[in-house]
């Protein structure tokens, strides 16, 4: 039997009733620390749009040391996590570097240029892992005070 608390955390679609969380972290090529002020808020405007455009949700993100994303992201059986990586880190690479030059001082090439480094964590999220999970990325800013 599913208890009330854990009815809020399902999300129900047309075919399935699910609670699907990951824990996505990535940094920065050649860990440059250039995730702050304007680029970190675009950063975050646009994480939010490929995630309405891709129907899954960012239900906690933090930057930690200007170099590296912390993402919790609720998402959809039917999309694979490998996806939503590509989209994410394809999209804000592309994006970030139309809106904000300033970028090309720590990625000097033209072509072939990469903001992100190739590389990924990813961990699911069970429903007694979640505020912990969710904790932790919160208070990745705090520890670098």
């Amino acid at each position: 039997m599913i208890g009330m608390k854990d009815m809020n955390r399902l999300t129900y679609g047309r075919t399935s009733v699910y609670n699907l969380n990951y824990h996505i972290v990535w940094g920065t090529k050649y860990r440059n620390k250039v995730l702050n002020g304007r680029v970190e808020e675009a950063f975050k405007r646009i994480v939010y749009e490929i995630a309405d455009k891709y129907d899954f949700k960012i239900v906690h993100m933090e930057i930690g040391k200007d170099d590296h994303v912390h993402l919790l992201v609720s998402a959809p059986p039917k999309l694979s996590v490998t996806n939503i990586v590509r989209w994410l880190k394809g999209g804000t690479a592309y994006q970030l570097f139309r809106e904000c030059p300033e970028l090309q001082r720590s990625y000097w090439k033209k072509e072939g240029r990469h903001l992100w480094s190739p590389s990924y964590y990813v961990e699911s999220i069970g429903a007694v892992n979640e505020q912990a999970v969710a904790k932790y990325i919160d208070d990745q800013r705090k520890k670098e005070e």
